[in-house]
């Protein structure tokens, strides 16, 4: 989440009068994260998010995102709920930008989570998994390893005044993929951006998931994959094993991995690492000047790469 886009009192004025929400309140810019222009709005029915779409969202994919939401929440997986107009629709313009309303989750994400946390984070993503196995509309992850290359282009040598070496690891290791990267998977509809602050709790429970505009089509696996980057290393970017043992038993208490993911895990998840580098390093490169909004430091997982580029994941989480 993040603020690109400024909305006047005039324009929003008139965007919420195509809802029935209520009177609003208050309205204050998110500026966590870096994909669209989020703002909490309270309004007398009580909180919602607004979120303009833009930078790597495309028009075209909204409809999946939307349905997938209202898919997963009618399943009743814990998720933001569409908010639709007075006339039916869930998708609006605002500011020149498509936008949507939809409910506030109550909780929030944990920074430093134990393990039962990723247990829990481990069980939800299986869930998710099972959830959207009936969802109709399919969506190509834009950022497979075809998604890989114009932004390791893009970034090209350029990435060694971020961090000396850095170019020659990026292409070394869009070579290793090019010629590894798996095929044939279980695949289905995944978050792939399961990441910590997109995970509530409250009271020491899970209470529901959210953001999700990189959801697509892709392997089950690599969703976890992903899910163990973002929830298994210390502040240090140290990796905690036992913290990923929890994730995966909880993962597999829903949903058993097979054989071949299983064999596969390592690559997936020097992969995952590889991707948030690239899309971070992109950003971290290329802010659009005078956006309210914090980019992440892509060499958190420049060091999560090596990790899984020097170590068997799979046989430190006794997949093998």
């Amino acid at each position: 989440m993040a603020v690109y886009t400024q909305v006047s009192d005039a324009q929003l004025a008139a965007f919420l009068g195509q809802y029935d929400i209520g009177r609003l309140v208050s309205c204050k810019g998110i500026a966590e994260g870096v994909e669209n222009s989020n703002f909490l709005l309270q309004t007398e029915q009580g909180m919602f998010i607004l979120t303009l779409y833009e930078k790597r969202v495309a028009a075209h994919d909204l409809p999946f995102f939307i349905g997938l939401m209202d898919h997963l929440a009618h399943k009743g997986f814990v998720c933001p709920l569409p908010v639709r107009m007075k006339n039916g629709d869930a998708l609006g313009e605002l500011s020149g930008r498509p936008a949507a309303i939809v409910t506030f989750l109550e909780g929030m994400g944990v920074k430093e989570p134990s393990a039962d946390h990723c247990r829990m984070a481990g069980e939800t993503l299986a869930r998710l998994h099972l959830a959207g196995e009936e969802f109709a509309i399919r969506r190509k992850n834009a950022l497979d390893p075809s998604g890989w290359r114009p932004l390791a282009q893009n970034a090209g040598a350029r990435a060694d005044a971020v961090e000396p070496g850095l170019a020659a690891l990026i292409a070394d290791e869009m070579a290793f993929h090019d010629a590894h990267w798996p095929t044939d998977l279980p695949t289905g509809v995944i978050h792939a951006d399961f990441f910590k602050d997109n995970v509530f709790f409250l009271n020491d429970a899970l209470s529901g998931v959210i953001d999700f505009y990189f959801a697509c089509n892709d392997m089950f696996a690599y969703d976890l994959a992903i899910t163990v980057n973002a929830w298994c290393f210390d502040g240090a970017l140290r990796f905690e094993s036992d913290k990923a043992k929890a994730m995966i038993e909880g993962y597999q208490s829903v949903r058993m991995l097979g054989d071949a993911e299983k064999l596969a895990f390592g690559t997936l998840c020097r992969g995952a690492a590889l991707r948030f580098l690239l899309t971070r390093l992109n950003d971290w490169l290329d802010v659009p000047t005078g956006a309210l909004v914090m980019p992440h430091d892509p060499k958190e997982f420049s060091e999560r790469l090596r990790f899984f580029r020097d170590n068997s994941i799979d046989r430190l989480m006794g997949l093998v």
